[in-house]
């Protein structure tokens, strides 16, 4: 597959422009509800959808079945992601009008850890070619952990993530609007809303260890998997508000995640034995899935919306408007703390 310079910078372009309405249509905090989080799902996923017909239309159908393949599995795949952060911000307690601040930021580093994940792969790949057969075996494994421990819950209380963080670096117990750091009486501080999206970002590098592997069993032009990659990235903060007030409606999604996870091992596993047909693969991931759906919904009919409960990680509040007069700027002129030191 042959990729001109262009069509990349092209695509960083396109992505770019993305974030960018979907930051100024959320410039201000507000709780999103679910009819919007379902137009603004149907729009990146009609976004994804559109571009894998282009490369379908550029490159040929092998590479757009491919593209599909890739896009569909980390689709399906970032359905746990999406509820382990309902989990973390449960257990902060953080106001659901600064959701999306932190997502669209956590997005924004996913892009980047994958895009380096992404390179990585695929130069270990290009050097090594017995890597495959690594990754095939650590996706087999990991999908038949995942059946093992799929009762087992997130404690983002437990993490040593947030050991580490409130170990080196001072937090408030108030959420101070969508700032993730304040300034008080000359000491710079962190809110709890940085401690969140220091989570996100170390649960998105965790799942993209599954997940970039899972990839290159469908394709591995690095191209195709950015892509498939990105698009699949950026319907995620509509899908958390879509999807976080179900989680428990979703009871066997997650064995369904492991079996995509194996299939694509012993395809990946078998790549020098036999060679399965992009179309069947994705036709496999595609029926796994919706059978871990159907079977999921069915089972638990008759159940609504309801917030998820986990254990807390702090008692976290919203600061008063006393304590947000108090505030001061938290990058301050040389001049200004020249003043201060005297």
């Amino acid at each position: 597959m042959s990729v001109p310079l262009w069509a990349w910078f092209a695509v960083l372009g396109v992505i770019v422009a993305m974030l960018a309405v979907d930051l100024v249509a959320h410039r201000k905090a507000h709780v999103i509800g679910v009819r919007e989080a379902a137009a603004w799902s149907v729009v990146w996923v009609l976004s994804g959808i559109t571009f894998g017909i282009v490369v379908w239309n550029s490159w040929g159908a092998e590479f757009g079945q491919q593209y599909f393949a890739g896009y569909v599995i980390e689709k399906s795949l970032a359905v746990d992601n999406v509820f382990v952060w309902a989990i973390i911000f449960a257990a902060f307690a953080v106001p659901r009008e600064y959701q999306h601040r932190v997502l669209f930021l956590g997005v924004l580093g996913a892009l980047v850890f994958r895009g380096i994940f992404i390179a990585a792969g695929a130069a270990l790949i290009e050097n090594f070619s017995w890597i495959l057969y690594v990754f095939a075996a650590f996706l087999i494994l990991t999908g038949i952990q995942m059946i093992r421990t799929r009762n087992e819950h997130v404690h983002p209380e437990k993490s040593r993530t947030l050991k580490l963080f409130r170990r080196f670096v001072p937090m408030t117990d108030a959420y101070h609007g969508q700032r993730f750091l304040v300034r008080k009486a000359g000491v710079l501080l962190a809110t709890p809303l940085l401690a969140v999206l220091v989570l996100v970002e170390v649960t998105d590098i965790i799942f993209a260890v599954d997940s970039i592997p899972a990839i290159f069993a469908v394709t591995s032009e690095p191209f195709l998997v950015f892509t498939a990659n990105a698009f699949a990235i950026l319907g995620l903060r509509a899908m958390y508000f879509l999807l976080a007030d179900l989680i428990h409606r979703f009871r066997y999604l997650k064995i369904g995640l492991a079996f995509v996870l194996v299939w694509v091992g012993v395809k990946m596993a078998l790549l020098d034995v036999v060679k399965i047909p992009t179309l069947v693969s994705l036709a496999v991931v595609a029926a796994i899935i919706a059978i871990a759906i159907t079977a999921s919904l069915v089972a638990t009919r008759g159940q609504g919306r309801r917030e998820i409960e986990v254990e807390s990680a702090g008692a976290f509040r919203t600061a008063t408007e006393e304590e947000m007069a108090e505030l001061e700027p938290v990058f301050r002129s040389r001049r200004a703390l020249a003043g201060s030191r005297r």
